[in-house]
């Protein structure tokens, strides 16, 4: 982590750490038995963190984020109160999405300041999945709200109340206003983040709403069918039911640890085995940290007598190059080498030696990921 790196490049540096000349992976792999790179083996370790930065500024886009949320608080309170006086579900649905799209903004910025705070402690992360918890209850809560007022829309298609059109027209089109001048300055926010992604969404969301009530308030007024008011509610619960899904997919998948969206882990780790020297990959894993910051964690068997620190630094700089991933941590070993200790191992190794005097790297490495966690990977065609 940032202000606690290691360097492994230099054997002397490995020599003074282990007795066996470890390599050990990931910055510094934690072995039994205190604070060992590598376990007993010849195991060449990657910090993988060279240059890479956790950190979030604590006043990271606080200032367009509050301007939006102070814009979105002010006109709810209003279309509030005139939602009710002028008896209209499509304006009090309308309030209800900006209730949500400001705690979403509220959320964001507690995530931000959680999220800046260095890692300590047993949050070896920090604090970075605050933004994607935050992201989730606001997802959660959308899915509620639209589930009642659904509800109370499909029943005012049936007995539709009196709707005061130009309360209701007026209101949404100062609507327009706000929201527009909301989305701007969303719109100047680090949207990278998945909770800042998802309230400039949820405003950007608003503003087709607000489009939507304009015209039911339009309609009740120069037609008097008040029905356009329930169906512009409809319209309204559609929007937040789709920007909920969204929400909670996107947060679920962080929390599932899966690989990041547009990222396939064969596809990288086929590209990874053509490497020269490398012989097999397993033990993939791919994830978000937090959104917008891949890792991935690796073991890597190379040729006997080959640069496991060449291959190594190779591999990072190919994965941060082409895939964007620059938290990698790599174990790299000989085939052959005594596996006892392997990092990233999820079941329990059998007990193996090293590869008797003429035995094949293949067979080695097949001996060796018995019971390697997820598909292995070789150079040429193999099943996933």
């Amino acid at each position: 982590m940032a202000g606690h790196e290691h360097s492994h490049d230099d054997h002397a540096h490995d020599q003074r750490h282990s007795p066996s000349h470890s390599h050990g992976s990931g910055g510094h792999a934690h072995g039994s038995g205190g604070h060992s790179h590598g376990s007993g083996g010849h195991s060449h370790g990657s910090g993988g963190h060279g240059g890479h930065s956790h950190g979030v500024a604590a006043d990271a886009d606080r200032r367009w984020l509050l301007s939006a949320l102070a814009l979105i608080v002010v006109f709810m309170a209003g279309e509030v109160v005139v939602g009710f006086a002028a008896q209209s579900l499509a304006l009090i649905s309308d309030a209800a999405h900006m209730l949500t799209d400001a705690a979403s903004i509220v959320l964001a910025l507690i995530a931000m300041r959680l999220a800046a705070r260095p890692a300590r402690g047993g949050y070896t992360y920090g604090l970075k999945r605050a933004e994607i918890l935050s992201a989730q209850a606001n997802g959660v809560t959308l899915l509620v709200l639209s589930a009642w007022l659904g509800y109370e829309a499909v029943t005012r298609l049936f007995e539709p109340p009196q709707v005061t059109g130009s309360l209701v027209l007026i209101t949404a089109l100062i609507g327009i206003v706000v929201n527009l001048a909301a989305t701007w300055c969303m719109s100047k926010a680090n949207r990278s983040s998945l909770n800042v992604e998802g309230a400039f969404q949820h405003v950007l969301t608003d503003l087709y709403a607000f489009i939507a009530t304009a015209v039911a308030g339009a309609i009740v007024l120069t037609t008097g069918f008040a029905r356009a008011d329930a169906i512009a509610s409809l319209i309204v619960v559609a929007l937040m039911l789709k920007a909920g899904i969204a929400l909670v997919r996107d947060s679920g998948r962080i929390f599932l640890e899966a690989a990041p969206a547009g990222i396939d882990p064969d596809a990288v780790a086929d590209r990874m085995v053509t490497e020269p020297l490398v012989e097999e990959i397993h033990d993939l894993h791919i994830w978000e940290i937090t959104s917008g910051q891949p890792a991935l964690s690796a073991h890597i068997l190379v040729t006997p007598g080959g640069d496991c620190h060449a291959v190594r630094r190779s591999l990072q700089r190919r994965l941060s190059d082409e895939y964007g991933i620059t938290h990698s941590t790599l174990q790299v070993d000989h085939v052959g080498e005594d596996e006892a200790g392997a990092l990233l191992q999820i079941a329990t190794p059998p007990d193996s030696t090293a590869a008797p005097n003429g035995a094949s790297a293949a067979s080695s490495a097949a001996e060796h990921c018995a019971d390697s966690h997820g598909p292995v990977h070789r150079a040429g065609p193999h099943e996933h």
